[in-house]
């Protein structure tokens, strides 16, 4: 099996060395060459091209932002962007993913190359996941929405059924490629729709802009949540970067619960976490999406959801980015429905009346 080859580009020595170092000691990857620019960059590519390219925002000469514009326009290359994501940083984040980059790892302004230490396996893994990427069709799949349904056509606002039993909740978990899913995905629901809960696996400091774009083009209302926050219909919550996400119900209020802990199948927040919760405190109430990413986190809780009584949807093949952890949650069982991303705001609107 051929190795993945990758070309650092980074201004900062101490990085370009310590990210070398890391990636070099899995087995699966090869640094290629390093850049401390861009210009550097667009030599080394003449000379071999990466299956995978980290890039910094912040560089001399030419910023990473322009640059990946070129890499998509000329050469189309997988990009993780590794960069320092201030709130004026997180801004130009979202950018890149804007223009095409699959992923972003957050390094520290302060205490990098421990940083990066720290975080071996995690980086591996997205410089995997970013290899895995069909990056034409990622850049350029742009799926047409289904017609999106007025409230009172879709779920009536009272019905016998409604007072009889609790709200329903959608609970949601993504990774790689998930920025865009979500994004098609929100955007086919109308104002008045299910409580929505999210965790997409997206760097600290960088949620907040997400969630303020989304809410920008969404009729429903997307915030970044906050510990103690109401689901309520007509909003999606989307986990902090860097923080847990947990369902929670008093009486019949549902709530959520913003935590610290550890690394929940190697990531915070965590799909499995989100879902262990809702499978607990909504059970049959609930409906479960796991949509395109690397790995198998969110596999394991979709089918305790399932066992609790929830509706839970996969995101089909042709439709991911990186058909991970939908997979993983086909091949336990765990998955109700596997659906093309287009279909399963529909179906999840159907399933909620």
């Amino acid at each position: 099996m051929d190795k993945i080859k990758v070309l650092i580009v980074d201004d900062s020595a101490v990085v370009r060395q310590t990210l070398a170092d890391i990636l070099s000691s899995d087995p699966e990857i090869e640094v290629m060459a390093t850049a401390s620019d861009p210009f550097v960059a667009a030599s080394r590519i003449q000379e071999q091209i990466p299956d995978v390219i980290t890039l910094d925002i912040e560089m001399p000469k030419m910023d990473g932002i322009t640059f990946l514009q070129k890499i998509m326009s000329q050469h189309p290359i997988p990009v993780v962007i590794c960069s320092s994501l201030s709130e004026r940083g997180s801004a130009s984040g979202l950018r890149a993913m804007e223009l095409g980059a699959v992923d972003i790892i957050t390094k520290p302004k302060m205490g990098t190359k421990q940083f990066f230490e720290e975080s071996r396996i995690y980086i591996c893994d997205v410089i995997k996941a970013a290899a895995m990427v069909n990056i034409r069709k990622f850049i350029s799949h742009k799926i047409e929405v289904e017609p999106k349904l007025s409230a009172d056509v879709i779920m009536p606002k009272t019905s016998k059924a409604m007072l009889q039993t609790t709200e329903k909740v959608v609970v949601v978990g993504a990774s790689t490629g998930g920025t865009e899913a979500l994004k098609t995905f929100l955007e086919a629901f109308p104002l008045d729709s299910p409580g929505i809960v999210i965790v997409q696996h997206m760097p600290e400091n960088f949620t907040t802009a997400f969630a303020n774009r989304l809410d920008s083009i969404c009729r429903l209302t997307v915030k970044e949540a906050q510990d103690g926050d109401t689901v309520i219909r007509g909003r999606a919550l989307i986990a902090p970067g860097n923080h847990h996400l947990l369902l929670k119900r008093s009486g019949a209020r549902y709530y959520v619960e913003v935590k610290d802990g550890p690394l929940v199948s190697r990531h915070r927040p965590s799909v499995d976490v989100l879902f262990r919760s809702a499978a607990r405190y909504a059970g049959k109430n609930s409906v479960g999406v796991i949509m395109t990413g690397m790995g198998d986190d969110g596999a394991k809780g979709m089918l305790e959801l399932k066992e609790a009584g929830a509706f839970t949807i996969a995101q089909d093949k042709n439709t991911c980015v990186v058909f991970g952890m939908p997979q993983e949650a086909i091949k336990i069982g765990a998955a109700i429905k596997v659906l093309p991303l287009q279909s399963i705001a529909a179906n999840v609107l159907n399933i909620c009346q």
